[in-house]
């Protein structure tokens, strides 16, 4: 029998390109539910916030950051800013770039990730935020 299963991943971010693993946070929902094999969809809301996947491991982390302040400035001015006087056009155009969702496949209870693969949420805000990620399960449990 298919079932849907939604949870809420809550997370206190420091902005500025913080960039934290949810791994665990995500498989927890996937063992409470008892999913075997299904669907999951993550989901931030909001513009400045983003969801990839990528080895979380100290060097690759940084080298992300380097890749962004590079390419996308935090301390440009952007369109945006001159609209808003927010001062955060970067972090949405970062956030832009990821998308706010990712589908994972579910196999034998746990989610089709590769060795070295995590779930990332990334906030690009130019503040601290609380962030909400919807986790959606869609499948068969046990």
């Amino acid at each position: 029998m298919i079932t849907i299963h939604t949870k809420t991943i809550t997370e206190s971010t420091a902005g500025f390109c913080d960039i934290i693993d949810i791994t665990a946070k995500f498989i927890e929902h996937i063992s409470a539910v008892r999913m075997r094999s299904g669907m999951a969809t993550l989901f931030v809301n909001g513009s400045t916030a983003a969801l990839t996947t990528m080895e979380y491991e100290p060097g690759l982390v940084e080298d992300l950051k380097e890749f962004l302040e590079k390419h996308i400035p935090s301390d440009r001015r952007y369109h945006h800013d001159a609209r808003w006087n927010d001062d955060n056009g970067f972090a949405h155009l970062r956030a832009t770039l990821f998308g706010p969702s990712l589908a994972i496949p579910i196999v034998d209870g746990a989610p089709s990730l590769g060795t070295w693969q995590q779930v990332i949420l990334l906030d690009f805000d130019n503040r601290p935020r609380r962030r909400e990620i919807i986790v959606q399960l869609i499948g068969e449990c046990q």
